[in-house]
């Protein structure tokens, strides 16, 4: 038993000897003694030919395709991109000062004016505050003309003083006048003069008292101008103001206005686009609701997102009517240099071996060419390109089965736009 299932599994090993490393024999000696066929030539060896004709010449292989004629027209190259409406101002309006609101509120959606009241505050003690600011002012000012008459006092003292000391010297030195009587009268004058010192600063005591009391009175003042919060350029409110009753801390919301006239258009420019876009120049947008609206560029950034590397555009257009609402979806187009350039279906689009975007076209001998192209723009009638020539005649179907030089056979179709 062992022994045969030894033979069998040489006879595997055999027959598997055979069909992998002698296949080529195997083959002839079941088909006969015929000699194996040659490998097919590789794709690679185009063009293939057809078959000599009379004369003994060879023809390379033509290829049909369809094409079109299409010839450049110089069309406004506008830089496309989408973007949203955004308010020209938003503020929320806050409180600086704490208390309890006492007037009636807003109601959102109303049209208020530059300098309108939004909220009021109770002043409760402030408007104590403030006299008594006035009071200690009046105060200050008022003892301000002692100090003054007090140095004026000092400084004729002083004078009086330096008079009997100069008389005491002469004295002493015609010896009419003892050493006593000179030390007397200068020490007489060092007293007044400290008398002066002490008046003058009495004087600049006086003069920052007056100061501080009027420091005390303008911080009243403006304290009972915060109790009025008002609105600091006309616009819509985006929010009710502040509860009748709500007590306010400082910083907390009064309101949210908005202003929509006019309105701008933001979007974003890719750095490749950015080069052609300027300030001041004219662009139309299309809201989502359909409605076309004209502006100008008054803002291009000069840094691009980090995360995006585009750079954000701003375009200010009209809104009296205030149609036009903060955070609209748009399409901007901003007007930049023409270019000639040419109208073709999506589909003639193609890639060389190389990745090149592009197209194929039909050269005066009939042999496809590639020509790489940049698209300018996206309609639904098609793509703008630019890199062809003048008058081109363009393959819209059949280009993938052509290279370089291949002769083809054109029939033409037309460009429906």
């Amino acid at each position: 038993m062992r022994l045969f299932s030894i033979l069998i599994a040489l006879c595997v090993a055999a027959v598997l000897y055979l069909v992998v490393m002698q296949r080529d024999v195997l083959l002839s000696f079941a088909g006969g003694g015929t000699e194996p066929e040659a490998p097919v030539a590789e794709a690679e060896e185009a063009p293939r030919t057809v078959e000599e004709d009379g004369t003994g010449a060879g023809e390379a292989r033509v290829v049909s395709v369809m094409a079109i004629d299409s010839v450049a027209r110089e069309v406004d190259s506008a830089v496309v991109t989408r973007g949203r409406t955004e308010a020209a101002r938003q503020v929320i309006v806050r409180a600086e000062t704490s208390g309890q609101v006492i007037s009636e509120p807003l109601r959102k959606g109303a049209f208020v004016e530059a300098g309108q009241m939004l909220c009021e505050i109770d002043p409760g003690t402030r408007e104590t505050q403030v006299a008594q600011a006035e009071a200690q002012l009046a105060s200050a000012r008022a003892s301000l003309p002692e100090a003054q008459a007090r140095v004026a006092e000092a400084r004729a003292a002083l004078e009086e003083a330096q008079i009997n000391n100069r008389a005491a010297s002469q004295l002493s030195e015609g010896g009419f006048a003892s050493e006593t009587r000179v030390a007397s009268t200068r020490a007489a004058v060092s007293s007044a003069e400290a008398a002066l010192e002490a008046a003058q600063s009495g004087v600049e005591g006086a003069k920052s008292q007056v100061q501080t009391a009027e420091a005390a009175v303008a911080a009243a003042q403006k304290e009972i101008e915060r109790l009025t919060i008002t609105a600091p350029f006309s616009g819509l409110l985006e929010s009710d103001s502040a509860e009748l009753g709500v007590l306010l801390q400082a910083g907390s919301d009064c309101a949210t206005i908005l202003q929509l006239d006019p309105i701008k258009l933001v979007g974003f420019i890719p750095e490749t686009e950015v080069g052609r876009v300027e300030t001041g120049a004219q662009a139309g947008a299309r809201l989502a609701t359909g409605e076309e609206v004209t502006g100008q560029v008054t803002f291009l950034s000069r840094s691009a997102d980090s995360s995006t590397r585009t750079f954000r555009v701003e375009v200010q257009v009209p809104n009296p009517d205030l149609a036009i609402r903060d955070g609209q979806t748009v399409e901007i187009a901003i007007s930049a240099e023409g270019a000639n350039a040419h109208l073709l279906p999506q589909s003639a689009l193609t890639l060389d071996d190389d990745g090149a975007l592009g197209v194929r076209w039909v050269d005066e001998e009939n042999k496809a060419r590639f020509a790489p192209v940049s698209v300018l723009r996206d309609t639904v009638d098609g793509i703008w390109v630019t890199g062809l020539p003048e008058e081109a005649r363009v393959i819209t179907r059949g280009q993938e089965y052509v290279v370089e030089g291949v002769p083809v056979k054109v029939t033409l179709e037309e460009l429906t736009q």
